[in-house]
């Protein structure tokens, strides 16, 4: 029995073996490309300087698409809670929520942080 389970073992150690040998000897991947070897960054060349001016207004929009984010996360929770409940202090706690979101949206919309072009 013993036997039997150590040979069928090692036969499929064996297999597994030799078939990642070949998988891996004809590959494509072995061809290597220089452009390929190297690393890239989020479309930024890695040869030139890191202290490149990065876009702030990229930045802003890029926080503001996630704090919107994290808000649509928290407000659908709320939707159900208004569905099964009568009006109770969730509803006024939810309603004032969503008040505050469209004040921040409006807020954003005036200083100009919504618009991609100047």
């Amino acid at each position: 029995m013993i036997r039997a389970t150590f040979m069928l073992t090692s036969i499929i150690t064996l297999l597994t073996l030799s078939l990642s040998l070949i998988s891996s000897s004809i590959s494509m991947k072995t061809m290597h490309d220089q452009e390929k070897s190297s690393p890239f960054e989020c479309g930024f060349d890695p040869k030139k300087s890191s202290r490149l001016p990065f876009s702030m207004h990229f930045f802003l929009i890029a926080v503001i698409f996630l704090i919107f984010d994290v808000e649509i996360a928290l407000i659908l929770p709320l939707i159900i809670i208004i569905k099964h409940s009568t009006l109770s202090l969730w509803s006024y706690l939810s309603l004032f929520f969503i008040l505050i979101l469209i004040m921040g949206l409006y807020h954003e919309w005036n200083q100009g942080a919504l618009e991609w072009a100047n």
